[in-house]
């Protein structure tokens, strides 16, 4: 048996006929439907542990009648394996591949076609009608959108329509988005102390934690938000950023959805002991493997002063073995 764990790298909800299945896509490139979305699929509830009879290995229950099994094809069986996978909170979930869903279509349809169905099992019929008519419909339309090259102008379009909702067409006047304590929790948890005390002066903060914000806090937003909010916001000659990325966000959309996100972060961090910890829970929270490195952070060094002294005042500074640090911190 493999080692690997295979793991959900991307999940949605798929709009099939009158039914939604929860789907994914694994590590390993496998397009799966969960397990209880398929019994959901045919109007059926999955009851307990799938129990193996004297029939077909993996099948459902609802497919295990015996006027159901002359239908069941080669194709089907081969397909039948059920899928163990975890989930993008690290909970283990199991599934089929997604090839199985017009399978299992066809074996309704055409013991219906045969007039060998039970009257019980017609509404299942039914519903396997409209869900491969539905499929039949999606795959057509993806077909069209490849060989026209539709599909990356669509993309091009869904993008504009998401950006024109989050970014402002106007800059907004500042506001204080990011509270102090958003930046105590990142000394806190880093073990930074040299703004340990009670006033923190957060114009003096590391510049990589404007990185950190971009990863925490800019990257939660939709796909190539960020990008944009980079490009919108106005530079000096030098090319340092005039205003703030949330000063170009939607005040309706772009604007909660930063402070729901700040929110979020910020609880995190508070139930983290240390950096490493929270990363560990944001990865988590978030589906990420390893965004980006959990290692607790040395504190950054405050720069020293520019002006040199004379060899006089070096020699006078190493005899008295004289600690400027407290000046240092005072600047």
């Amino acid at each position: 048996m493999s080692t690997n764990i295979l793991k959900a790298t991307h999940v949605g909800s798929l709009e099939i006929g009158e039914t939604t299945l929860n789907v994914a896509v694994l590590n390993n490139g496998k397009r799966i439907i969960n397990y209880s979305s398929i019994f959901n699929a045919f109007g059926r509830t999955k009851r307990g542990k799938q129990k193996d009879g004297s029939r077909v290995h993996n099948m459902p229950a609802f497919l295990n009648a015996n006027n159901l099994q002359p239908y069941v094809g080669d194709d089907l069986r081969g397909a039948l394996e059920i899928i163990n996978y975890t989930n993008l909170l690290g909970n283990d979930t199991t599934g089929y591949t997604a090839e199985i869903l017009p399978l299992l279509c066809k074996v309704y349809l055409d013991a219906r076609q045969d007039k060998v169905l039970k009257s019980q099992q017609l509404p299942n019929a039914r519903a396997a009608e409209i869900l491969l008519v539905s499929l039949s419909k999606i795959g057509v339309v993806a077909l069209v959108d490849e060989a026209t090259g539709y599909q990356y102008d669509r993309e091009r379009d869904e993008l504009q329509i998401i950006l024109s909702a989050y970014i402002s067409k106007e800059l907004l006047p500042w506001q204080h988005k990011f509270p102090d304590e958003f930046y105590k929790e990142i000394f806190r948890l880093n073990g930074w102390g040299y703004f340990a005390s009670g006033n923190i002066d957060i114009k003096k903060r590391p510049s990589v934690i404007g990185h950190w914000t971009n990863d925490l806090i800019y990257k939660r937003l939709p796909k190539n938000v960020l990008e944009e909010l980079k490009k919108n916001t106005p530079k000096s000659k030098r090319g340092n950023y005039t205003a703030r990325f949330h000063q170009s966000l939607s005040m309706d959309i772009g604007q909660p959805h930063l402070e729901r996100q700040l929110a979020s972060v910020l609880t995190l961090m508070k139930i983290s002991d240390n950096w490493k910890d929270f990363m560990l829970n944001f990865n988590k929270a978030y589906g990420q493997q390893n965004l980006f490195d959990t290692r607790t952070f040395k504190e950054p060094e405050i720069k020293k002063r520019k002006e040199k002294l004379s060899d006089f005042d070096e020699k006078l500074v190493k005899a008295l073995e004289y600690d400027d640090k407290g000046k240092k911190e005072d600047k």
